[in-house]
């Protein structure tokens, strides 16, 4: 019976330590198939299959390591800022320039902390978990306040305008890289400022150009100087127009609201209006008007300076409208459950449209497009351009249209119209009326 039981627990014996065997072996080649393939298949025990996987894997983490130090030497030697979370929003590293724009004196390499404690911007928050979110890169620009506990120099902290573009990485992280804009912002404010001063101070000298040459065309007998003095005056009178444009666009621009006498006003009348104003010019055209949407749909707006919208694109779809052609506007209200309703309003007209190209330029200042748009003037200065109130072509037309529409709250695109081939102005303005009202 001792022999027999000897056999038995030997049988087990051997038994267990095979058992154990294979599965030490089967956790052996788990783990060789997470080491580098270059390993695997080689002639060799698996042991040393397997001390050769590790060693090469060593190897690689080394020079990932090195890698890694090495972008980050490079990033913190960058000029725009870079910072990376993980999937918490811990912030995990950052360059010496993102330290310095988003005030991260808290924050030392090595620590670990949630975003939000060390910079509060619901901006880049918000950037971050959009990122995530999407898997994909984002980009957004705000103005970034920096947090200060300490009241003493609370006054000499500066707002910045950051733009920041993201993207995501591996295991829910994200990386952002952060921009100044501030001092492209001042630099192009401190232009406008300058344009604008000369703008004041070239107002009284054109004016007592214009002057002077009024009287010289009353007294000069002289068909052929009286001529010069013709095709001086709407030159004169185009500087004295360019320069008004330019005062009134910078004073929309420092305080939109400020400029604005609001009052509950009817849009097709406003409109219409607008139209019978410049109807002598339509007339030499022989131009159709038409005009669909709501009679009685009310808006709390600026009269002149609406009116001074409509004039300005009536003005233009007549300009670039073939004879015969057609000019229509068309109202229309459009529901919105968060916010209040919005009437759009589009003018489209049967003319060239605008060039693919000048589409994203056509509101900035200046900006004249294509030669084929740009507006005629006869060499006489006729009557009929100088008595009707119209901005002529000083290029800041469309720019002083987007800023009043602006000021109102609203929006402002221009298109080509895919019927009539023209151009196609669509303005959106907030409305304080329901659909049940119309």
């Amino acid at each position: 019976m001792t022999l027999i039981a000897f056999f038995v627990g030997l049988t087990l014996g051997v038994g267990f330590w095979l058992w154990r065997r294979n599965k030490l072996y089967r956790q052996l080649e788990q783990i060789l198939g997470l080491l580098p393939s270059s390993v695997i298949g080689v002639s060799l025990p698996l042991v040393s299959q397997l001390r050769s996987g590790i060693a090469l894997a060593n190897q690689q983490s080394l020079q990932l390591k090195t890698q890694l130090q090495m972008n980050q030497e490079i990033l913190q030697v960058a000029p725009i800022g870079y910072l990376e979370v993980d999937e918490e929003n811990q912030l995990i590293w950052c360059n010496e320039q993102a330290r310095i724009l988003l005030e991260l004196h808290r924050w030392e390499p090595g620590q670990v902390r949630l975003l939000l404690e060390l910079v509060r911007s619901y901006e880049l928050d918000q950037l971050i978990e959009q990122t995530r979110h999407q898997q994909k890169p984002c980009e957004q620009e705000w103005v970034f306040h920096p947090d200060c506990s300490d009241a003493a120099v609370i006054g000499e902290m500066r707002s910045l305008t950051l733009r920041a573009s993201s993207l995501p990485l591996a295991y829910g992280q994200v990386g952002v890289f952060l921009e100044n804009r501030q001092p492209l912002i001042e630099l192009s404010q401190s232009r406008d400022r300058w344009v604008s001063d000369l703008a004041h101070e070239l107002r009284t000298p054109l004016t007592s150009i214009r002057l002077v040459t009024e009287t010289l065309q009353k007294r000069l007998q002289s068909t052929k100087e009286r001529s010069l003095i013709d095709r001086l005056l709407p030159e004169v009178n185009r500087l004295m127009n360019l320069v008004q444009d330019w005062l009134e666009l910078s004073h929309l621009e420092q305080d939109p609201s400020k400029h604005l006498t609001l009052k509950l006003v009817e849009l097709r009348s406003l409109i219409h209006s607008a139209w019978e104003t410049i109807e002598p010019l339509a007339r030499q055209k022989q131009l159709s008007f038409s005009y669909s949407g709501s009679d009685t749909l009310l808006i709390k707006a600026d009269a002149s300076r609406l009116t001074q919208v409509f004039l300005n694109l009536l003005d233009n779809s007549i300009k670039y409208t073939p004879l015969e052609g057609a000019i229509r506007v068309e109202v229309n209200l459009i529901p919105n459950k968060d916010i209040p309703n919005l009437v759009q309003i589009n003018i489209i007209d049967s003319g060239i449209g605008f060039p693919e190209f000048d589409l994203p330029h056509v509101f900035e200042r200046l900006y004249r497009g294509d030669p084929s748009r740009r507006r005629q003037h006869n060499s006489s200065g006729t009557s009929e351009e100088l008595s009707v109130v119209v901005t002529t072509g000083s290029g800041l037309g469309l720019a002083i249209v987007r800023q009043i529409v602006i000021a109102h709250g609203g929006s402002v695109k221009a298109k080509n119209h895919p019927e009539t081939g023209g151009a196609w102005l669509q303005i959106e303005l907030p409305s304080f009326q329901s659909p049940l009202e119309i």
